[in-house]
């Protein structure tokens, strides 16, 4: 599945033009208020970069106990990633950073801190992952530290909860993939970099273009820590067994993906359902420097699940039960799927519906087109909305590469449906 971000990951193409982390640019009272802080996060970000453990700790408040504790868990965990960058940006602070939790005051000796990491992994990301830090920062005999990144949440804004964060973390590496996982028995992760080693060649296949031919995985202990890397409530994530991060492209250069793994849905899977989801994953970061928003989701996905059932035999009406049942009761949609069909706070059914949907248009088209027209159409889709342009339909691209409109080529697929699914098909 692919997840859409529109917040603080949708400022990523005005970002990268904008000056590195360690210029902060022209000189001016308030880059001079932060300039304390920004020297703690500078010597901690030079810490990791070089590996330092105790020039680490030397930036953690000797004091809050606690947070020291899983700051040593988090180096640890850090140490074991081949980082290309590491970097903090001072955003904000005091109470345009956040509002300290009660109790606590902003003052000379603590001060709520926001900040914009950055970080890539060297061979995975081709631009930084971006995120937004909301530390507090306490004195003590006249040196600044990092005392606590949770007094944020009590106004609501919390820092997203990376991997590296929520425990001991095992790294395993595969010819083709990257695979991060915390309380995730070893022989799991070895597993899932295979899975994503034999996706790889396969996606490259049928994609032309070029991408990295590479994965990083991200394998959560449970529902709830999945989550809490996604940014979204857990019920939003069951029964989902992987979810791709990253934000559409279209601009050249495609943001960070991360393939995060639900360990309960993953784990119900048989070999062949775990090749089709990684294969499925794998399509989304292999597309995404050339999806932009403009690009449908019945498109996107179902080009996806295209891939991932290619070569399975897998008869239609196995794969689109849904589909298969409103056949069966003369039940056939109208419409194609739209973008919010695809949501995954909505109907179970109709997503499942929306999957199935996409699927068989795909499939149809490389059927009766080609599968180089299907990867044509994908393309053409992308380029018409790299102006910006949101919410397409996909009618132009279509008229484009196939010679058809939108609602024809909706009326053929309808007739498709009938014809697979049906008693007949």
């Amino acid at each position: 599945m692919r997840r859409r971000w529109r917040g603080a990951v949708a400022a990523l193409a005005a970002g990268l033009l904008a000056c590195p982390v360690a210029c902060t640019g022209p000189g001016t009272d308030r880059d001079a208020g932060r300039a304390p802080f920004q020297a703690v996060l500078d010597r901690q970000a030079e810490a990791v970069r070089d590996g330092d453990r105790a020039a680490y700790l030397a930036t953690v408040d000797p004091r809050a106990a606690r947070y020291r504790d899983a700051q040593r868990t988090v180096f640890r965990n850090l140490t074991r990633l081949p980082f290309a960058q590491w970097s903090y940006h001072v955003t904000a602070t005091g109470d345009a950073a956040f509002p300290l939790p009660r109790g606590t005051r902003q003052g000379p000796r603590r001060v709520a801190v926001r900040a914009e990491l950055r970080y890539r992994v060297r061979g995975y990301d081709t631009v930084p992952v971006r995120d937004v830090e909301y530390l507090t920062l306490t004195e003590r005999r006249g040196r600044w530290y990092v005392s606590s990144d949770s007094d944020g949440a009590a106004g609501g804004r919390r820092s997203t909860r990376q991997l590296w964060e929520q425990g001991e973390m095992t790294v395993v590496r595969g010819e083709r993939s990257l695979v991060l996982g915390t309380g995730r028995e070893e022989a799991v992760l070895r597993a899932l970099a295979a899975d994503a080693d034999r996706a790889v060649p396969e996606v490259t296949a049928v994609w032309p273009r070029p991408w990295p031919r590479r994965v990083l995985v991200q394998a959560p202990s449970s529902l709830r820590r999945m989550a809490e890397l996604l940014g979204g409530p857990p019920a939003s994530y069951q029964g989902v067994a992987a979810v791709t991060t990253g934000e559409v492209g279209g601009r050249g250069a495609a943001p960070a993906e991360r393939i995060v793994v639900n360990p309960q849905a993953y784990g119900l899977l048989g070999p062949q359902g775990r090749r089709i989801v990684m294969t499925h994953e794998t399509t989304h970061v292999a597309t995404r420097p050339y999806t932009t928003e403009a690009v449908p989701m019945w498109l996107s996905e179902g080009f996806a699940d295209w891939v991932g059932y290619r070569g399975t035999g897998r008869d239609p009406a196995r794969v689109a039960p849904r589909l298969a049942a409103a056949v069966r009761q003369d039940e056939v949609p109208r419409r194609l799927p739209t973008d919010e069909d695809f949501d995954f706070a909505g109907d179970g059914d109709r997503l499942a519906r929306a999957y199935e949907s996409g699927w068989l248009v795909c499939r149809m088209v490389a059927e009766r087109w080609g599968r180089e027209k299907l990867v044509e159409l994908y393309l053409a889709a992308g380029r018409n909305g790299a102006d910006g342009t949101a919410g397409g339909t996909g009618d132009a691209a279509v008229r484009e590469v196939l010679g058809i409109g939108l609602d024809e080529l909706t009326e053929r697929w309808r007739a498709y449906v009938r014809a697979e699914l049906g008693d007949g098909g």
